[in-house]
C-alpha cells in the first residue's frame, strides 16, 4: 500500500486537541475590523472545535493526525 499524501491546505488550517478533536480559527478577523467590539474580536481570535459532523472529511484530509 503506497503512503498517503495529506492535503497541504488542510495541514495549515486544522490542529488536533489531546482529546482527538480538531480545531480551526473562527472566520470574519482578518479585516473589517473597526465596527466590530473589542469583545467579539477577543472570542473571534479564539480557536474552535470543528463540528462533529464535518471532522470526519477533516480526517480523511490528514490521514496521520492521529
Amino acid at each position: 500500500m503506497p503512503k498517503l499524501k495529506t492535503r497541504r491546505a488542510a495541514a495549515k488550517r486544522f490542529r488536533i486537541t489531546g482529546s482527538g478533536k480538531f480545531v480551526r480559527r473562527h472566520a470574519f478577523r482578518n479585516h473589517l475590523l473597526d465596527h466590530k467590539s473589542p469583545k467579539r474580536k477577543r472570542w473571534l481570535g479564539t480557536m474552535a472545535v470543528v463540528d462533529e459532523r464535518d471532522a470526519d472529511n477533516v480526517s480523511l484530509m490528514l490521514p496521520y493526525a492521529g
